[in-house]
């Protein structure tokens, strides 16, 4: 039997599942014990964050009261580490092909109805220009796992692609990737290749569910997929994404689980995860949700949310179009930092193409524009931020976490954001959103420190030129 070791690279033993079991049994036992509840609240408010185990007490608790004391944490947290800035992005889908057989996404190899397609680089060059022309800054490629359809040159090549279009004042400054688990030197070149965080969705921690949710193709590997951010950042990628995709399996022993995750690498490379996704099992083509037992409740839902944000407070939080404006929106309050707006999730869904049947992996519930997100983010007292600056200036891993964990990183992010703000108001903000956007701007340079608002003001006159230069 494999032993719990947050130091081994082995997936049994960092997400070991005797320990999961021993945890959730003593948070069972403890989680209406008022002397060790409080004792955990009380660590918490620190904001160095909590172990699993401690958190799993708290998820457990359904006291009212001390749920209560959790959000307001949470909500002290997420002000301390992140201020009231909220960095957008959108998803890129390159190719739907896929060789997997996993049984709740319609990608899956078997799939007889969706429309399959793979984007040419011409293609890929209109979607940039159609997300550029929106305002975007920061892409997050997808596409299925097919060794033939979607080898990595094709996902390196379109890489190049992206960063080499610049469309009027259009500039993709990062991009993101969520591809398949792969092999330490193909980690290298992805690294070579400049992308931000490399990112992947464990889908579900337990093996047993993942092995009979994953029959075909090589994710149905348990040990190489949950192992791959071991690869990945052996090979040089400093900035790691995970998550799991809630409704799959048991909420609370994936919550453990994707806490032991992040624990794990932290001890071992000294960096734990540089963001953390909350997606949720959502309706698809031949996919429904009632075919699942676990899906996931709100409450429960946003629990979790506030419990990451207390228990992992140095990592983004980020939650998709998935979920609509309602649970977006007291998400955000609780602890997420990363949202993507104006999104599509078909192959080619963001250039005109009307006549072409749905590729999409998921549905979308929050359908609106990226301006209509970034008015509504302002209208709730949020900052809009297209930010890419600590990746260009090496702010990543351990050396962004360091920063990060001393709450500090506020200094770069936050003059950094109204840099950007400003960008997006001059250049792509329709009249209502830019002028609530400059009532905005006004209140928070207020806030800066008499230096900053200065060296601030002289980085906003050279956006006139055409000049972005961050902090």
């Amino acid at each position: 039997m494999e032993k719990y070791d947050l130091m081994s690279d082995k997936a049994q033993n960092f997400i070991n599942p005797q320990e999961v079991s021993f945890t959730l049994n003593y948070a069972k036992r403890y989680c209406n014990d008022p002397f060790m509840v409080n004792f955990i609240l009380d660590k918490a408010r620190a904001q160095k964050g909590l172990t699993h185990t401690e958190a799993a007490v708290l998820l457990l608790c359904e006291d009212e009261s001390i749920n209560a004391q959790i959000f307001r944490l949470a909500e002290q947290i997420k002000e301390a580490y992140y201020g009231n800035r909220i960095v957008l992005f959108a998803p890129l889908y390159l190719s739907n092909y896929c060789v997997n057989g996993c049984t709740y996404c319609p990608y899956h190899s078997q799939n007889q109805h969706i429309f399959r397609k793979k984007m040419t680089q011409e293609e890929i060059k209109a979607e940039v220009i159609a997300l550029q022309d929106m305002g975007h800054k920061r892409l997050a490629l997808e596409a299925g796992e097919h060794p033939i359809m979607n080898p990595l040159e094709y996902i390196l090549e379109s890489i190049d692609t992206i960063y080499g279009i610049k469309h009027k004042s259009g500039a993709i400054r990062r991009v993101n990737v969520n591809i398949a688990a792969t092999t330490i030197e193909e980690y290298r070149r992805l690294h070579a290749a400049k992308i931000g965080t490399y990112i992947l969705f464990q889908e579900t921690y337990n093996k047993e569910d993942y092995e009979r949710l994953h029959p075909r193709g090589p994710k149905a590997n348990y040990e190489w997929h949950t192992e791959a951010m071991d690869r990945a950042m052996r090979a040089g990628i400093e900035d790691v994404g995970l998550g799991v995709l809630f409704g799959l399996h048991n909420y609370a022993s994936e919550f453990v689980s994707l806490l032991m995750h992040a624990e794990h690498l932290e001890a071992l490379y000294g960096a734990g995860p540089h963001t953390i996704s909350v997606p949720r099992l959502c309706p698809a083509d031949g996919i429904k949700t009632a075919d699942f037992e676990n899906a996931l409740p709100d409450e429960i839902f946003l629990k979790i949310i506030a419990l990451l944000r207390i228990s992992v407070p140095y990592t983004g939080l980020i939650i998709s179009t998935r979920e609509g404006q309602r649970i977006r929106e007291k998400a955000l309050r609780l602890g997420i930092s990363q949202i993507s707006g104006g999104s599509k999730t078909s192959v080619g869904g963001y250039a005109t193409h009307e006549a072409e049947p749905d590729s999409s992996q998921f549905e979308i519930s929050d359908n609106r524009s990226l301006d209509d997100v970034v008015r509504w983010l302002m209208e709730q007292n949020h900052v809009p931020s297209f930010c890419t600056s600590c990746y260009g200036n090496g702010r990543v891993g351990e050396d962004f976490m360091a920063i990060c964990k001393k709450q500090q990183i506020h200094n770069f992010c936050t003059p950094n954001a109204l840099l950007t703000l400003k960008e997006y108001l001059d250049n792509y903000a329709t009249p209502e959103t830019k002028a609530i956007g400059e009532r905005l701007l006004k209140a928070e340079k207020a806030k800066l420190s008499t230096n900053q608002k200065r060296v601030l003001q002289k980085r906003m006159n050279l956006l006139k030129e055409g000049k972005v230069v961050f902090f």
